[in-house]
């Protein structure tokens, strides 16, 4: 079975990995089942938290505003998983957010992975849940829900329960199997389209909840588009 691998989970502004934002990493390196090294960041989203978001994990427009953005973050992030197999609970869900960011920064990560809630459901299909938390009760496992790094620390010590309940080598589901997650690089927001909403927000005396200069041209479009629709134009 897989003894060796690191546990992720991510925190983000929302459930889609082609529109919201990484706001936290958390990776385990476990070698031989055994943990070795945690890699933490906090990464600036480059927009404002929903209260729901601020409310499911703590975090802080404030705390992150103070914290790099994920160009900056990323290249650490991915040589603490090396080439190791990832392991985590929806690790689909945290894959999916990583490859979009790597995508954007013109770096290839494709990986192979164990999912544990893929396991929960095959093999504790009488519980009355199987999120992450749920779980963790269930085993007696010590979990800070929400952040990022105590949910990679908690995967990992569920999956070592899971292991010893119900690990079979006939089961591939505890062999580390391909991700796949198409999704192509967005571009950076073009100089007349930052300088078209910077005219608009100082126009309409509005201030946007995303940072202009992080935007990329799609989102930047989308934005423009929204802002002309309630005030209309800006002066040319």
């Amino acid at each position: 079975m897989m003894r060796s691998y690191v546990s992720i989970d991510l925190e983000t502004t929302g459930l889609n990995p082609k529109t919201d934002k990484i706001t936290e990493i958390g990776a385990v390196r476990v070698i031989e089942g055994e943990r070795r090294e945690v890699f933490t960041a906090l990464v600036n989203p480059g927009r404002k938290l929903e209260p729901r978001i601020v409310e499911l994990t703590g975090l802080t427009d404030g705390e992150l505003a103070a914290a790099p953005y994920i160009e900056e973050v990323l290249p650490a992030a991915l040589d603490f998983i090396g080439e190791l197999p990832l392991l985590g609970h929806s690790v689909l869900f945290d894959f999916s957010f990583l490859k979009k960011a790597a995508v954007d920064s013109r770096l290839v990560f494709e990986k192979k992975a164990v999912d544990t809630l893929k396991i929960a459901r095959k093999y504790l299909a009488d519980l009355e849940h199987r999120n992450l938390d749920y779980l963790c009760a269930y085993y007696q496992i010590p979990h800070q829900a929400h952040r990022a790094l105590a949910d990679a620390e908690a995967t990992a010590l569920l999956y070592e329960c899971l292991t010893e309940r119900f690990y079979s080598e006939e089961d591939g589901l505890f062999q580390p199997q391909e991700l796949n997650f198409k999704v192509k690089r967005d571009t950076p927001a073009a100089k007349s389209q930052k300088e078209r909403l910077y005219r608009l927000t100082q126009q309409h005396k509005i201030s946007l909840e995303l940072d202009i200069e992080k935007l990329s041209r799609s989102e930047a479009s989308r934005c423009i588009d929204k802002i002309m629709a309630q005030y209309g134009r800006a002066p040319s």
